[in-house]
């Protein structure tokens, strides 16, 4: 990683002195983006497409993010990147409308005539190959014995994503995301499919964005329903407030169980791959007869015959899941997992709803949503090759999103008010904005990859958790 002129980091600007505190300016200013796209997003690990998307030899799917254009391939020899550009003059050789417009997705298969550039007609073919030159006789030697071939861009595969990184010598995706990438995967994740993928344009910065969903603070102002059905779950965490109504306390284990089960069909309603509705269903009719009659031992028994019943339904309809039980009882992930710079995944049993957010500008972003579950063999959908674009404020977006869009504007729009100069965070519950803020600074810095790895390994399991000594 780059440093500066004398051998020593860079200079940040607005940096984090108090992990408390962070300045306002991060979310707004010119100098602070422009950093952000000069030393972040060139060295970190982004999530580039759905492997469901490129299932066929040939197949390809153009990532765009933050002016840069890559265009992911499946070969006979594996999952290959290339960076958009023709080796004559730097024309998109396949796509290259979406440059500049994270929310378009241009695909395609090239197994028969490769890339053609549409200015000159160079061609490739899917392993990056120059296979034609038209006119070559009007070329110097010099010109066509340089490497011609497309230049690679590094690429990895982890949960059923590829992912890319612009950066050689960055660690591998594996080291970087540390021990929370293993349990994802017993999770289940290498093998859902995506049912629906919506997106939109905020107009915010892509961090005020991201924020909004790394600590479950905000449930009981933003998401009442949320807190009226379920309140245990939230005021044990943060407290309860005497004016908020919530629903009457459950008076034996039976409204126990049904305050459980209505708070899950809200996730599921909520949110889709969070809690899957066929899992609500499911859930529904595992019998309460014969539990303990201590209601915290009633209570996981059921929970634990709920996790058995999934299991064992899911399985026999042919879907490849874990071992719920096992799985929840070895090394459970949080309900929300946020993987650096820009990508979330939030699970509860088998399915999961996914986030990523890219940056349009200072104060603009495009935020993804999808909902992830399991199929039988043989039943899989089509591959949902691009989202279906809404208004940030409209009605057809799930409720718990929605609601949280309401919010994330604004809050943008605070920002800029006289007066506020940082955010005040929580040390106990809104630890995982300031560690990854700082982990931004990081980069920003030009602290070695080993160091921001290493760091960025305390994210795991970080929602709603504490500030970090991430070691720089």
């Amino acid at each position: 990683m780059l440093k500066s002129a004398d051998g020593g980091l860079r200079p940040v600007p607005f940096p984090i002195d108090d992990p408390e505190r962070i300045p306002a300016k991060r979310y707004y200013d010119a100098e602070f983006y422009q950093a952000e796209l000069d030393h972040l997003w060139p060295h970190a690990w982004q999530m580039a497409c759905r492997l469901e998307q490129i299932p066929e030899v040939g197949d390809w799917v153009e990532y765009s993010n933050v002016g840069k254009s890559v265009i992911v391939v499946r070969t006979e020899s594996g999952i290959k990147a290339w960076h958009n550009a023709c080796r004559h003059r730097g024309v998109p050789f396949a796509g290259g409308t979406t440059i500049g417009c994270s929310h378009a997705s241009a695909h395609g298969n090239c197994s028969k005539k490769g890339f053609v550039c549409p200015f000159h007609g160079w061609r490739w073919n899917m392993d990056g190959e120059n296979t034609l030159v038209y006119a070559k006789h009007i070329f110097s030697e010099r010109q066509l014995d340089d490497d011609i071939n497309l230049v690679p861009c590094r690429v990895e595969t982890f949960g059923g994503c590829a992912w890319i990184n612009h950066d050689d010598d960055a660690p591998a995706l594996r080291e970087t995301l540390g021990p929370v990438a293993d349990r994802l995967e017993a999770n289940g994740l290498a093998n859902v499919r995506a049912e629906w993928h919506y997106g939109t344009v905020l107009p915010a910065n892509w961090k005020i964005a991201m924020e909004a969903f790394m600590e479950g603070y905000h449930v009981l102002q933003t998401h009442p329903q949320l807190h009226y059905r379920t309140p245990e779950l939230y005021t044990e965490r943060y407290g309860g407030i005497d004016d908020v109504k919530t629903a009457p306390t459950p008076t034996n284990i039976a409204e126990m169980i049904e305050a459980q089960l209505d708070g899950m069909k809200l996730l599921s309603d909520g949110m889709a791959g969070m809690i899957h509705a066929k899992e609500v269903e499911i859930a529904r009719g595992v019998p309460i007869d014969n539990l303990p009659e201590d209601p915290m031992l009633a209570m996981q028994t059921w929970f634990g015959m709920v996790l058995a019943a999934i299991t064992q339904t899911l399985r026999e309809r042919g879907e490849d899941i874990p071992d719920l039980l096992a799985v929840k009882q070895s090394d459970p992930v949080n309900a929300v997992e946020f993987l650096f710079p820009h990508y979330f995944l939030l699970p509860t049993f088998t399915s999961f709803s996914a986030y990523r957010i890219r940056p349009l500008g200072p104060e603009s972003c495009f935020f993804e949503i999808w909902s992830l579950t399991h199929f039988p063999e043989g039943q899989e959908p089509e591959p949902v090759m691009e989202p279906t674009v809404l208004p940030y404020d409209s009605p057809d977006f799930p409720p718990i999103p929605r609601q949280d869009y309401s919010n994330i504007p604004i809050q943008q729009a605070g920002m800029h008010a006289d007066g506020f100069e940082f955010m005040r965070l929580s040390g106990d519950v809104e630890g995982l904005i300031s560690n990854y803020q700082r982990i931004i600074d990081g980069y920003l810095a030009g602290q070695p990859g080993e160091k921001l790895a290493k760091a960025t390994h305390k994210l795991g399991n970080n929602f709603d958790g504490k500030i970090e000594d991430l070691g720089f």
